[in-house]
């Protein structure tokens, strides 16, 4: 009897892990099945030649990048293209499935096709050809009233909202996954593009080549300003310094230095010193971009300079970087804005720590830019600031919540560790090689549990498509017979105008569903994460 219990132990502590292996072996299964049918459905059914946009309707017959669309034009800005190469490489990374290396090939030659002669990419291209496009600017992108940027075909490439650089990113790291010599002309295009266009200062124009052909409401072209907003040092200066850590070109590390450098030049002096969106090259001075971006010092963009400063000392360990952040973070503490303002502003944050501070300032005068707008739409509408914070454009923020308190402590616990730790592993200190990161989009900080994985499989249908609730639609374009300039106050705070604005709004007309790429990318990275731990 003592045998036979000891053996009847034994089993049960065999069989019990065998027993939950079994299960979550069957699941991961699922996850894999699910990952490959809903890439094969998003490739096969969705894509235009392998590039896509942001949404579509499940029967194709509308599609949506930042603007509506043609079925023909595919998008750069995220969440498009180069966004799926990405997690596609990911999943290849986690499988070791050729199918997924193959199909992020087909994305990488889309974005090939739709590069620039000088090596850069616009927001879209169109593969039915340069008249299509242009036909596309004269219509549904004239009318984007609060897409200014969509008004004006200039025929150039943009880093605007990370355009090039993605698109860039995606073509280095498909080349390094296995050195296909395919993909160097294009990679080695766009690192031209990327040094060509750099300033001699260090910074990037927003568009290149240099165009000055679309001077806008009495105010000059703002695209060839050297722009530190949405990213453009930045994600440039990243792009380079990945081609170095990866490809080990000793002719980048001077620009990337530079580039760095040229953060620290650009912030103002007393009593402003803060950080622009766009500054003219000439003198390193607060520039305007868009009618709702005034030139001024913005609180928002000295934040982001601010941890990008930190980001840089981490990597050469030079003290310089961190200088000027005392007297930034004394800069936002002063605009603080008392609470009849909050009141006024009427839009909470959920941070106990922050306050409310303007986002524009004037740097001749100190005084908030609030911006407003009046009119519907882009024929007979215009945008204008004051002091006035009530009542302000609701898609563009016109003041921000900071929190500095958390910034000092970021700035404190630098400034405390030692330099030879933050710079160990850092290329431009150690000069050696170092790989691109394993996964680009799955978060490896948090794991995909069992129920998650499942209610992800379930929700997709039988073609393999995960349909989502539309979130934004758009009005079609149609003329609008009239331009005479308007004083209406009925779309202040609205994303959209009239009839005749093809901005994106809100949805909010019912159940309609569509196949999203954000989607998608959101739940492979979830199921990727999935199979990686089981």
């Amino acid at each position: 009897m003592k045998n036979f219990n000891t053996l009847l132990l034994a089993l049960i502590i065999i069989s019990t892990p065998l027993s939950v292996s079994a299960k979550d072996n069957k699941v991961k299964d699922q996850a894999l099945n699910a990952m490959k049918a809903g890439t094969e459905f998003m490739m096969d059914k969705v894509s235009y030649n392998g590039g896509f946009a942001w949404n579509y309707l499940p029967d194709l017959s509308r599609q949506w990048g930042e603007m509506e669309s043609k079925r023909s034009i595919v998008w750069t800005q995220s969440p498009s293209t180069p966004a799926v190469g990405q997690i596609l490489l990911d999943a290849y990374h986690a499988t070791g499935d050729e199918y997924y290396y193959e199909a992020a090939c087909r994305v990488a030659n889309a974005l090939i096709w739709g590069q620039q002669d000088n090596g850069g990419w616009n927001y879209l291209f169109d593969f039915a050809g340069e008249e299509s496009l242009k036909e596309w600017y004269r219509t549904i992108g004239h009318s984007g009233w609060r897409l200014e940027e969509y008004q004006h075909y200039y025929g150039n490439a943009t880093y605007d909202d990370s355009c090039t650089t993605d698109c860039a990113k995606f073509l280095l790291r498909i080349y390094v996954e296995k050195y296909d010599p395919k993909f160097l002309p294009a990679l080695e295009k766009a690192i031209g593009f990327v040094l060509e266009s750099q300033y001699p200062v260090g910074g990037w124009p927003q568009r290149y080549p240099l165009m000055n052909n679309h001077p806008f409401q009495g105010k000059e072209d703002y695209s060839s300003f050297i722009t530190l907003n949405d990213d453009v040092i930045p994600q440039a200066t990243d792009f380079l310094l990945q081609c170095y850590q990866t490809l080990g070109v000793p002719g980048l590390k001077e620009p990337i230095l530079r580039a760095m450098r040229l953060v620290i030049l650009l912030q103002q002096g007393q009593p402003y010193p803060g950080w622009s969106d766009q500054y003219t090259v000439a003198d390193l001075k607060p520039a305007h971009a868009r009618s709702y971006e005034p030139k001024g010092i913005s609180s928002s963009t000295t934040v982001r300079c601010i941890r990008l400063l930190m980001s840089y000392y981490r990597l050469t360990g030079d003290t310089r970087f961190l200088t000027g952040i005392p007297a930034a973070l004394d800069y936002l503490e002063s605009l603080r804005l008392p609470e009849e303002e909050v009141k006024k502003w009427g839009r909470p944050t959920s941070d106990p720590e922050a306050f409310l501070v303007p986002r524009f300032i004037q740097p001749e005068t100190g005084l908030p830019q609030y911006v407003h707008r009046e009119g519907s739409n882009v024929f007979n509408g215009r945008y204008f600031h004051n002091q006035d914070i009530s009542n302000t454009i609701g898609h563009y923020g016109s003041a921000a919540w900071v929190n500095t308190k958390a910034l000092r402590a970021q700035y404190e616990e630098l400034i405390k560790t030692p330099v030879e730790e933050l710079t160990k592993n850092s290329p431009l200190v150690t000069n050696e090689l170092v790989p691109l990161q394993k996964y680009y989009t799955v978060r490896l900080n948090t794991t995909t549990d069992d129920k998650v994985a499942k209610d992800i499989i379930k929700a997709q249908n039988s073609e393999g498509c995960w349909l989502s609730p539309m979130r934004n639609t758009s009005n079609p374009y149609k003329p609008c017979p009239d331009s005479t300039p308007s004083k209406s106050t009925d779309y202040v705070s609205t994303n959209v105008g009239d009839e005749y604005d093809t901005s994106p709004y809100r949805y909010t007309g019912g159940d309609q569903m569509v196949i999203s790429t954000s989607d998608y990318i959101s739940k492979m990275s979830s199921l990727i994460n999935y199979v990686i731990n089981n």
